[in-house]
């Protein structure tokens, strides 16, 4: 079976860039989820990774490496999981696959371990970004963050935690849907308490 996987890494992104040919596969799994959560991991990773386990795919597609995961390990270790239960994965905007008559693309390797290295600076620089313009707002007194001792509402709260409530209310356990929102377990049992789970 050949199947497309898709990650977005927030519930509000958009998935239609990555689903222009979701015809050509008989099954598409979508994450909306962030890369920095290892592959096997996410939910709908997980069902492909058990697919997979049982010889029901043989060749699974995404648009780019980077949805796969954010740092170099994660991504050489779904890439070699799927090479040892023989799946051919093939990066789109690269246009090659993992494997050539059965065996590993070397060249494929060389290249997605570029790629990964690439796509893990991406995220420490805008990490790096984020805490610069952060720090820049607050000196221009224009930082829009909460002020110290003040709290925010349980609306606000479950807004900003919406992921772990999600995870809660799709039945995971109170440290899975933590690390899945990433997220404290305090933070995690404070979200169950308040939607009475």
């Amino acid at each position: 079976m050949k199947v497309k996987y898709i990650r977005v890494s927030t519930l509000e992104q958009n998935t239609e860039r990555q689903q222009t040919n979701s015809d050509n596969f008989q099954s598409v799994y979508i994450d909306k989820i962030s890369g920095a959560i290892p592959f096997f991991d996410r939910p709908q990773g997980k069902k492909l990774t058990n697919n997979i386990t049982n010889n029901k795919i043989n060749e699974v597609h995404v648009s780019s490496i980077d949805r796969l995961g954010r740092n170099i390990l994660d991504i050489l270790t779904v890439s070699e999981f799927f090479n040892n239960n023989k799946v051919n994965l093939y990066v789109e905007n690269i246009g090659m696959y993992s494997m050539v008559d059965n065996k590993p693309n070397p060249i494929f390797k060389m290249i997605i371990s570029v790629l990964g290295n690439v796509a893990e600076m991406e995220r420490t620089n805008m990490l790096e970004r984020q805490k610069q313009g952060i720090k820049i707002a607050k000196a221009k007194g224009k930082y829009t963050g909460r002020l110290f001792g003040t709290k925010m509402t349980d609306d606000e709260f479950l807004k900003k935690y919406k992921n772990v409530m999600l995870e809660l209310k799709n039945g995971e356990s109170l440290r899975r849907a933590a690390k899945l929102g990433e997220c404290s377990l305090g933070t995690a049992q404070k979200v169950k308490r308040l939607i009475n789970l």
